[in-house]
This record gives C-alpha cells, sequence and structure tokens, in this order.
C-alpha cells in the first residue's frame, strides 16, 4: 500500500468511524472503487488506533471523571457508588460481548464477511432500523417524554444493551457508532447522549482490537519501511479526521436527527447493488 492510499483511507476511517455510516464499509468500498487491493481487517484494525486517539482528546473531560470514578470506586469499594464509577463499569461490562465475540469469531470477520454484498445488505438493514429509531423519538416528543440527557443519566439498561448492540459490529457495512447510538435511544437516551457513550464505549473495544491485530499481523502490516510509513500515516490523518467528526457529529446531534444518514446508507446501497449488477 502506498502512503497516498494509506493517506485516503486514515480520511476515510477518521470520517466513518463515528458517524453512522460504517468505517468497515467504507474501507472496504473505496479501494474497490478505485481498484487498489483490499487493505484488510488488519489494516483497518491499527489505523483505528488514530480514531482511538481522537475520542480521548475529544472526551477527555468525561475519560478522566470516568478514570477518577473508577478508582475511587475501588478505593472506597463502592464501585457504583457514583454516577461516574458506574458509568466506567458500564463501559468494562459493554466491552465484554464484543471482546468474546470477536476473538471467537475472528477468522470469520477477517476473511468469508467482507463480502460487498453482506455489507450492502448492512447499509440497508440498519437504515431501517435507524429509521424507527426516529420515529420512536417523535413519538415520546409527542408524548412531552425527551429522551434522557447527560453521560449521567446511563443506567445499566442502557450500557449492557449498547454492550451487547455493539457486537453487530463485527458485521461490514453495519456501523458500531450506529448500532450503539441507535440502541441508546431505543432504551430512552436522547441522541446526542447515545452517541457520548458510543464513543467512551469504543475505548477499550479498538485497543484490543488494534493491539491484537498489531500483534498477530505484525509482519504483514510492518514488514517494510514502506508498510510502516503508509500504517504512520494512515493512523495520524484518521486521528485528526476522527477528532473534527467527533465535535461535529456531537454538536449536530443536539439540534438534528438521524435522517441523513438513513438516507445516506440507503443511497450508498442503491449505489453498490447497481455496480454488482452492471458487473454481472
Amino acid at each position: 500500500m502506498s502512503v497516498f492510499q494509506a493517506f485516503v483511507l486514515g480520511i476515510v476511517q477518521g470520517l466513518t468511524e463515528f458517524l453512522p455510516i460504517s468505517s468497515t464499509a467504507h474501507l472496504m468500498i473505496v479501494p474497490w472503487l478505485f481498484g487498489w487491493n483490499d487493505p484488510g481487517a488488519a489494516f483497518s484494525a491499527v489505523i483505528q488506533t488514530g480514531t482511538l486517539l481522537a475520542v480521548f482528546v475529544a472526551l477527555r473531560r468525561d475519560v478522566a471523571a470516568l478514570i477518577r470514578g473508577f478508582f475511587h470506586g475501588l478505593a472506597t469499594r463502592k464501585p457504583f457508588g457514583t454516577p461516574h464509577s458506574r458509568v466506567a463499569w458500564l463501559v468494562v461490562f459493554g466491552t465484554v460481548p464484543i471482546v468474546l465475540v470477536g476473538f471467537t469469531l475472528r477468522d470469520l470477520v477477517r476473511g468469508d464477511a467482507r463480502q460487498i454484498e453482506l455489507v450492502t445488505a448492512m447499509l440497508v438493514v440498519l437504515a431501517v432500523v435507524m429509521a424507527v429509531a426516529e420515529l420512536v423519538v417523535r413519538r415520546r416528543a409527542r408524548d412531552g417524554r425527551p429522551g434522557r440527557d447527560g453521560v449521567e443519566a446511563v443506567t445499566f439498561r442502557d450500557g449492557l444493551t449498547m454492550g451487547l448492540a455493539q457486537v453487530l459490529a463485527l458485521i461490514p457495512g453495519t456501523s458500531r457508532s450506529g448500532v450503539t447510538i441507535v440502541s441508546g435511544v431505543f432504551t430512552g437516551l436522547d441522541r446526542a447522549t447515545a452517541a457520548r457513550f458510543s464513543f467512551l464505549l469504543s475505548l477499550p473495544a479498538i485497543s484490543a482490537a488494534a493491539l491484537l491485530e498489531a500483534w498477530q499481523q505484525r509482519e504483514a502490516i510492518f514488514g517494510t519501511p514502506e508498510d510502516a510509513a503508509a500504517i504512520a500515516v494512515g493512523t495520524l490523518t484518521a486521528l485528526v479526521v476522527g477528532y473534527a467528526a467527533i465535535r461535529w457529529l456531537l454538536a449536530m446531534l443536539t439540534r438534528h436527527t438521524l435522517w441523513p444518514f438513513v438516507i445516506y446508507r440507503l443511497l450508498l446501497a442503491a449505489c453498490l447493488t447497481a455496480m454488482l449488477v452492471a458487473g454481472g
């Protein structure tokens, strides 16, 4: 992979990791459209460290509060004694399902699951689920029941449901942020709070995937100086673009809906379907 290709894919990763349109899908689609080789699941996982750092920077106050709450809960032997200690443990508990399933099905995720046809289908499936979520939000608003606001409002039900939903992100085309935000909306959070907790929930999962892939695929990923340079460029680009994407999405969801992303996913799926049919 050239440095230019890594730069382009870093932009794609940074934009799509947090927008509910599926980073894995776009990291497969872009090379497919330009005739490049599939960068593979290992490359995708490693440059996610850029978006991981973007979360730490963009949500540094939340991250610091959760870390303090976690250790304060351990020190006082009251792990759920404060809102921040409780939410920190929810991040831990919510990470367990995707780690277990991801490790068990890692060969499937790296191989047979990376099919454009499956990506196309999942773009449509989650678009429909997101549309249903928006209808639920509209009905709640009519009934005078706004979504719960603030990370401190996240309950065990929210955290565990979002953690289980996160497992579906292993299927290319689903979108980790999309499926977790929607699940948070279904359990009663407002969009921005669901997105905020979704980003915090991503930290352990992305860290584990990146470290595991970097170690297991180290020879293929860092085999030559050119490969190492491409990874570095892709990761740094994903960091910068990912930070901007987080800030924009959180601001956008406080005033707007998920409908633009629903439409985008359906249009992208339609384009891919047309190209697959045309290509025979």
